[in-house]
């Protein structure tokens, strides 16, 4: 995917005060906005848009905004319901959630770890929010 690891980036940001040299030097080895990336990630896995987008339980204005870049910031929970409707693994899902920028699962966090524990078990978002309710813990929003 990336041909330079973020250690490298970040030696090259430091060592250099041209950004933009730096940026138009390094356009390959950035992020993506996100809808692109979601849209990456449906080809690869060869996934329906809108199966994903009524699995994941989401307003389906709401989800169709997400994928079409409308909505750039979603909600951490948007952004695991959407993991979760792709039937990503757990590697897969803290990417996409750094990738979103909205913070990996964190397994010191109790409904974090409910979390990663549904994911593991390949829980949909319907099970993943029973399973959120059963240990006292929020569902999805």
């Amino acid at each position: 995917m990336y041909k330079k690891d973020t250690e490298k980036l970040l030696a090259e940001i430091k060592s250099d005060s041209n950004m933009q040299k730096f940026l138009i030097q390094n356009k390959n080895e950035l992020t993506k906005p996100l809808h692109v990336y979601l849209t990456e990630l449906l080809q690869a896995k060869n996934l329906n848009k809108a199966q994903v987008i009524k699995k994941s339980l989401i307003n389906t204005n709401y989800a169709y905004h997400i994928f079409e870049g409308k909505k750039k910031n979603p909600s951490r929970d948007k952004v695991i319901s959407l993991g979760l409707a792709m039937n990503l693994n757990l590697e897969e899902i803290q990417y996409l959630l750094r990738y979103a920028c909205v913070g990996a699962l964190y397994p010191r966090n109790s409904r974090d770890a409910v979390i990663i524990s549904a994911v593991e078990q390949n829980f949909s978002v319907d099970e993943t929010n029973l399973f959120l309710e059963k240990m006292n813990e929020p569902a999805l929003k």
